[in-house]
């Protein structure tokens, strides 16, 4: 049987699109759910892989601005991916990355990029791990800090409050930390703050509470009494503040919630300075995954999006047979040269380094990079070096 790639035209081909990634969670789409969905991901974001009238597969992009080093960038929010299973190894996954690239191309989106499902799958389409992500698990008796926090009063906000007190603490962070995307008033009321029964997952409602006036945490309680003795955990799906201080108080007041054995959360900056906070940092249990991959569609449009650190200049051959228009040399100021080249590497491995979360020279041990001028690995991690370890606080 023949199949055709295309953009969705209809909300109600924007709920069948949704059909094949829902079979991987036990779940058939919900044209309700689906209406608050198109409110941040428009019908044309999502491609649909379709046979005689069904969707077979998908694969939606979110209109994103990402911060980059130095700035921001307009970025695809690569999202909704999946065929079903009778459809695999058919050649259906790499008609909707080859669509999908394409189309993130001709709107002018330098950067593309994703939480993988599968991390065996995007590299093959120019997609780089790009960051490292945190998890804890502690026991609230050992959360004890190594120094006393003064910590400002928390207040517990409701939905509608929490939509006008928590953006702006969000804004302010989002503006300094690559890898952390603009949400949009939809974005916050279909999505941050939004509290559906699916994503509960046996726990209890989504609590907010604000923290000052610079910081704030979102999080479950999932309760689980034996003997009358809690022996359940919160789970924290987001923790954010603006200033050192406000991180203090914001993680002294969920480590001092009561009646609760366990706290958890993932999602975690990689150099979250909570290790620094607490006075048993083993105790915090903390574990790494593979955070976001990112993908530069547009080689040349992307680095010249970010900022280098120093004025120095090195130059890059890329491979990237699956967008073509990328290969070739280019300096990291994202423009074309034919003076001599110094490091060889494909595209996939410029998305790892290119928001500052891995080096070259990382990169280099792992064989994934060649240096071609001696001095060069060094010259090009000092220019892409930042500050902070690029950071996503959500799964889209």
């Amino acid at each position: 049987m023949s199949w055709e790639i295309r953009p969705c035209g209809s909300l109600e081909e924007l709920n069948a699109a949704f059909a094949p990634i829902s079979h991987f969670f036990g779940r058939t789409p919900v044209l309700e759910n689906t209406e608050q969905f198109a409110r941040v991901l428009p019908a044309e974001r999502m491609l649909a892989a379709w046979e005689d009238g069904t969707a077979i597969g998908g694969a939606g992009a979110f209109p994103f601005e990402l911060t980059v080093p130095g700035g921001t960038v307009p970025a695809a929010g690569t999202t909704l991916v999946g065929v079903l299973p009778p459809r695999r190894r058919r050649g259906v996954l790499r008609a909707l990355m080859r669509e999908q690239l394409d189309d993130i191309h001709r709107r002018g989106e330098p950067v593309a990029y994703l939480w993988a499902s599968d991390d065996r799958i995007y590299g093959r389409y120019g997609y780089g791990m790009a960051s490292l992500s945190l998890t804890i698990d502690v026991e609230l008796q050992r959360g004890a800090f190594a120094a006393p926090v003064d910590a400002p009063p928390a207040r517990l906000v409701t939905f509608d409050e929490a939509l006008e007190v928590i953006p702006p603490i969000y804004e302010r962070v989002r503006t300094s930390f690559p890898g952390m995307f603009s949400r949009t008033p939809d974005w916050w009321q279909t999505r941050a703050l939004a509290d559906p029964e699916w994503r509960r997952r046996g726990a209890g409602e989504l609590m907010r509470v604000v923290v000052g006036e610079d910081g704030y945490a979102l999080y479950r309680y999932h309760q689980d009494l034996s003997s009358g003795v809690s022996t359940g955990h919160v789970q924290v799906p987001e923790a954010i503040a603006a200033t050192p201080e406000a991180t203090a108080a914001v993680w002294r007041y969920l480590l001092d919630l009561d009646w609760i054995h366990r706290l958890k959360a993932d999602l975690l900056p990689v150099d979250h300075p909570l290790h620094f906070l607490v006075a048993e940092p083993r105790r915090l249990n903390s574990s790494l995954r593979d955070g976001i991959w990112v993908r530069l569609v547009d080689v040349g449009a992307a680095l010249r999006a970010r900022s280098f650190a120093g004025d120095g200049e090195v130059v890059l051959d890329v491979r990237d047979e699956f967008c073509p228009w990328n290969e070739g040399h280019w300096t990291n100021r994202g423009e074309r040269t034919e003076t001599a080249l110094e490091l060889r590497l494909d595209v996939r491995e410029l998305g790892s380094v290119y928001l500052g979360g891995f080096t070259f020279t990382q990169l280099a041990r792992a064989g994934r990079v060649e240096e071609l001028v001696s001095g060069s690995l060094a010259r090009a991690d000092a220019l892409f070096a930042t500050d902070r370890a690029p950071w996503c606080p959500e799964i889209f």
